[in-house]
């Protein structure tokens, strides 16, 4: 295991451990999310990634911000998730999580950067993680309705859980499940929107990057 990432585990307890009798309960799971983040990264960076790799991630980051951008006016309903989905099932996990992190991040540039960005990266980037293991595990199947249902499913639980957290300023329970019961309609909607990408994209897109990796290996 890389020395930076043993750190980044040590870390992680320590600064849990500020919880306790502390009010900076926001700033401290925002570090924590940042120390998931970071060894992704570092072992991406670490790895020999051939040039015609990098390409195809640069193409799907510019899709899946193209894509968001493109339905700016109609609140959660965005294809971007399920651009990251289709990533991480044809690029593998690592590259799934790569494309969800930037993809929420630059196309915040165009939506807003805040401290919801973070929070935002780190929910896109699981799902397109989940989707590389589940497929390499063949548990994640490559029909429409497999992709469909586990769409459907980590947007709503995975997407909607992590980022609703970032507008929670407050540690009283009450508040908290008040505040993700009034989120459950915006976060179907997410949910639906990303299956009805899913089931109109999905299998055509993974059919034609899969193309391209037999063309050019």
């Amino acid at each position: 295991m890389p020395k930076p990432i043993k750190i980044i585990l040590l870390l992680m307890p320590l600064t849990t451990l500020l919880l306790v009798d502390s009010n900076n309960y926001y700033f401290i799971s925002l570090l924590l999310i940042i120390y998931a983040m970071l060894p992704f990264f570092i072992i991406y960076e670490k790895r020999k990634v051939q040039l015609r790799e990098l390409v195809m991630i640069a193409v799907m980051i510019a899709i899946a911000v193209a894509g968001r951008s493109a339905f700016f006016m109609l609140p959660q309903i965005k294809p971007m998730v399920a651009i990251v989905i289709i990533s991480g099932i044809c690029l593998g996990a690592q590259s799934g999580f790569l494309i969800g992190t930037l993809s929420a991040f630059i196309s915040n540039f165009i939506f807003g950067q805040g401290p919801w960005t973070i929070w935002q990266m780190f929910a896109t980037g699981s799902i397109g993680f989940l989707a590389g293991i589940l497929y390499y595990n063949n548990i994640l199947m490559k029909t429409k309705t497999s992709i469909c249902i586990f769409g459907g499913i980590t947007t709503f639980f995975i997407y909607g859980g992590i980022v609703n957290l970032n507008s929670l300023m407050t540690n009283n329970i009450a508040t908290i499940i008040a505040y993700y019961v009034y989120s459950i309609p915006f976060d179907l909607l997410h949910a639906s929107s990303t299956i009805v990408f899913l089931y109109l994209i999905a299998i055509p897109m993974i059919e034609k990057i899969e193309r391209i990796k037999t063309k050019y290996g």
